[in-house]
């Protein structure tokens, strides 16, 4: 094992009080030493996904967030929304470490050869606990990053590459031949613009500003519907129509852009029916839902006859239902298309301790499109 590595290092936490609080803070934890088959790696780059949102804030009313204590150790604390605290009971009083995935250096390795093997390497992982200095992690779970790859290309390798393969898998498997998303011009939904292109995969793409339509179309995109436009139901059919896609992932949620899609789903295959149904056509139509930018209820409008489904999808249901096999061949092309299909781009970085600054989680909590940020432990507040 590498020696000289700090007996203690920072590690964000988030708490829920019974009191019906939450408190962002950062603790002093022991760095802990590997066991035969674990790495220890040093944490310099994690992003901040919108799946990290719900542990760290914990649906609390961040427009009430105070700061207290020092620029080096700074507490947040805000109220939680009516009605939250009954609904986190499992987690009330107890301090969780929060953050999906990030990447580093493997500075310390168990006994064993998988383990000494990643010796000085710069890895990914996605262990949960991300907001950290120091992660000890079974050697299994890194992914070695491309020669000449930093963590910063390597800090967001997991959630969303694995998140838009996972999509183009679940299509596959439910015998579907095109997909619709939305948010699209994510860093997911612009690293699926560009899979759907290699893998020849039609794709409708929902956005809802005229420089996101710019974004996709410069990367490639052929079908870019602007939700905000007047002629966007118009759009979104001759879309569907040109690229029969009957398989949509929606990141927003609530509202009513799922029933949308599911209309205009119904619409482009009637355009090409043989005769009239009175219980609508037989195509299979799916909306998963997979995010919740919109935290409104769904709305349902049914002209979309009797086949059709909407439902959740989770990357983390997919891939313990996927196999080691298939999940080995999914890592394996992240690691080959890192730095081009699998590219993440930030628009700030922040310390730890500047997570908590009120110019950063303002910003980072509404989950907008282009507003993502990278933490990097290692840097000073």
């Amino acid at each position: 094992m590498t020696a000289e590595l700090p007996d203690h290092a920072l590690e964000l936490r988030s708490l829920v009080t019974s009191q019906g609080t939450l408190e962002l803070s950062l603790h002093h934890v022991p760095v802990p030493r590997p066991a035969a088959n674990e790495v220890l790696v040093r944490v310099e780059a994690s992003p901040i996904n919108p799946s990290d949102l719900a542990l760290l804030i914990a649906g609390a009313d961040m427009t009430t967030a105070k700061v207290s204590g020092t620029p080096e150790r700074p507490i947040v604390t805000a109220s939680l929304g009516a009605g939250v605290l009954g609904g986190l009971s499992a987690r009330v009083d107890k301090s969780l470490p929060v953050g999906n995935e990030g990447a580093g250096t493997v500075v310390a390795a168990g006994p064993s050869s998988a383990a000494q093997a990643l010796l000085g390497k710069t890895v990914g992982i996605a262990g949960g606990a991300m907001y950290t200095q120091y992660r000890l992690v079974d050697a299994a779970a890194c992914l070695v990053l491309p020669e000449g790859a930093t963590a910063k290309d390597g800090a967001s390798s997991f959630v969303n590459p694995l998140t838009a393969l996972g999509m183009l898998e679940t299509m596959r498997r439910e015998d579907h031949s095109g997909l619709v998303h939305t948010a699209a011009a994510s860093n997911l939904g612009q690293m699926l613009v560009k899979l759907c292109i290699k893998d020849e995969v039609p794709l409708v793409n929902i956005v809802r500003k005229p420089d996101q339509e710019e974004l996709l179309r410069s990367l490639g995109a052929i079908y870019v519907c602007n939700s905000a436009s007047p002629s966007f139901t118009t759009e979104l059919v001759e879309a569907l129509k040109a690229t029969s896609a009957t398989l949509a992932f929606d990141a927003t949620g609530g509202g009513t852009l799922a029933s949308q899609i599911l209309n205009g789903m119904e619409e482009a295959a009637n355009s090409t029916a043989a005769e009239y149904s009175r219980y609508g056509s037989t195509v299979d139509k799916q909306v998963y839902i997979y995010g919740g930018l919109d935290t409104g209820p769904t709305i349902l409008t049914r002209n979309f006859g009797m086949a059709w489904g909407v439902g959740g999808w989770l990357l983390t249901p997919f891939l313990q239902s996927a196999g080691a096999a298939t999940i080995g061949r999914l890592r394996a092309r992240v690691a080959a298309e890192l730095t081009t299909t699998f590219a993440s781009t930030y628009t700030q970085e922040v310390s730890l301790a500047g997570m908590l600054s009120p110019d950063a989680f303002n910003v980072y909590v509404k989950r907008a499109t282009g507003e993502k940020f990278l933490v990097t432990p290692q840097a000073l507040p």
